[in-house]
């Protein structure tokens, strides 16, 4: 993008000129039917699912943070607290804020979360859970929950090594509704 200072007048027009070079952003190319969160013009937007059956839908995702063995050492004395505790919390709030932090994803009401950690060779193994009974699934909400509890465990152990790593957030498996039983093969 150009390096050009825009006044705040030009930012807010309402009819503004493109910022930037217009090479800068790829044309809009035809989204595929079957990505149900775009429309026939290509547009974003919520699915509506009100017609949809009430079913048990149940996710199962997985993350993973790479510690060093220095850091895994250290676990049990660290200062703030249990970073494996503090992490199972945060997954499971972050489960029921999944609606306030992905665009199009429905606000359902949970009927389980669970987070499970654990201390492996190399790092924590987290494993999220989350079930409702409800006509969208929850694979987004065991993802973020997930993917926020191997977040806590960085800010819990990030004082003794800011090169953690976060690898392998994905979806194990997932059951309940139209499109059925999905099973990751391997991680």
């Amino acid at each position: 993008m150009d390096d050009v200072d825009y006044t705040s007048e030009q930012l807010m027009d309402d009819d503004p000129e493109p910022l930037g070079n217009d090479a800068d952003f790829p044309a809009v190319a035809p989204v595929p039917l079957h990505l149900s969160h775009y429309d026939q013009a290509g547009e974003a937007h919520m699915v509506d699912v009100g017609e949809k059956t009430l079913t048990r839908r149940e996710a199962v995702a997985a993350a993973f943070v790479e510690l060093s063995p220095a850091v895994l050492a250290a676990l049990p004395q660290n200062p703030k607290g249990n970073p494996l505790e503090v992490a199972r919390f945060a997954g499971i709030q972050a489960a029921k804020q999944t609606s306030s932090l992905i665009p199009m994803c429905h606000q359902i009401a949970l009927s389980f979360v669970d987070i499970q950690t654990k201390i492996v060779e190399g790092g924590v193994a987290i494993e999220a859970t989350a079930a409702t009974i409800a006509g969208t699934g929850v694979e987004m909400e065991a993802m973020v929950a997930a993917s926020i509890a191997a977040l806590t465990v960085y800010d819990m152990t990030k004082a003794l090594d800011k090169g953690i790593r976060i690898r392998e957030v994905v979806l194990l498996r997932k059951s309940g509704g139209k499109s059925g039983e999905y099973r990751r093969e391997r991680l």
